[in-house]
């Protein structure tokens, strides 16, 4: 069980010896004193943060209401499609559902099995800019077949990755990329070896992505639900987390 591999204590802190490569030796240091399989403490968790480096943070997501609206606007303002008509108007029905379905993980989910991932600068950007978030990631543990049939016969759950957004005015400067590196690092806080997401087929920019993160594809869609139902097809990308030793 990927819970008997757990063997960190506290909280990991990563920071790059270079910023130009998500390549490059990397310096892990633990602060706190959290003893493996305690739960996360209710205060202060959030001030700490999982990695930081590219003048950007990532921490887990502080569960109150102006918090959850910021990272619901933000997936939104990635996913929505535009319509003609009343476009604004369904922008605000789909930002609602983002932040209901977020409501029921966080409400729902023990701590160690769903987190929501929020990137910030290092420092305010403006004055009014007090924990503005500019980028978020899901975190979740599953245990889909799908999956599975990929990974050692000796592994039954990974962690899944999903949502990932970033707002428009702040991409292309590092933030996707350290969120993915946030994800590696709490698989190692959780005791899970592997990591797993999809990508559209023909999003190359995100498959190059995750590929610089070191994810592989190991599969796609069958044809038949892109030639019956109609849905862009899209592929399973796996890694191995290189942070194990």
């Amino acid at each position: 069980m990927p819970w008997q591999m757990m063997k960190a204590r506290g909280i990991f802190v990563v920071h790059s010896s270079s910023s130009s490569s998500t390549s490059s030796a990397e310096e892990v240091g633990l602060v706190g004193n959290r003893k493996c399989g305690e739960p996360e403490p209710a205060e202060g968790q959030f001030d700490r943060y999982l990695v930081n480096e590219y003048g950007w943070k990532v921490r887990r997501l502080v569960e109150n209401t102006d918090e959850m609206k910021k990272v619901a606007q933000v997936q939104a303002e990635a996913f929505h499609v535009p319509v003609a008509l009343f476009n604004d108007l369904f922008f605000e029905f789909f930002q609602a559902e983002v932040l209901s379905g977020l409501v029921y993980k966080l409400r729902n989910s023990p701590p160690t099995r769903y987190a929501c991932l929020v990137a910030e600068p290092t420092t305010n950007i403006a004055s009014d800019s007090h924990k503005q978030l500019v980028g978020v990631v899901d975190v979740t543990v599953l245990r889909d077949k799908s999956v599975l049939q990929h990974l050692p016969a000796e592994v039954d759950e990974y962690l899944y990755v999903s949502g990932i957004a970033v707002l428009k005015s702040f991409r292309r400067q590092k933030i996707a990329t350290l969120l993915l590196k946030a994800s590696d690092v709490l698989s190692v806080l959780w005791g899970f070896e592997y990591l797993a997401l999809r990508a559209y087929e023909d999003d190359f920019g995100a498959r190059k992505l995750y590929t610089n993160a070191g994810y592989e594809v190991v599969s796609s869609d069958p044809q038949w639900m892109t030639t019956w139902i109609g849905r862009k097809r899209r592929v399973l990308m796996i890694k191995r987390s290189n942070l194990h030793t």
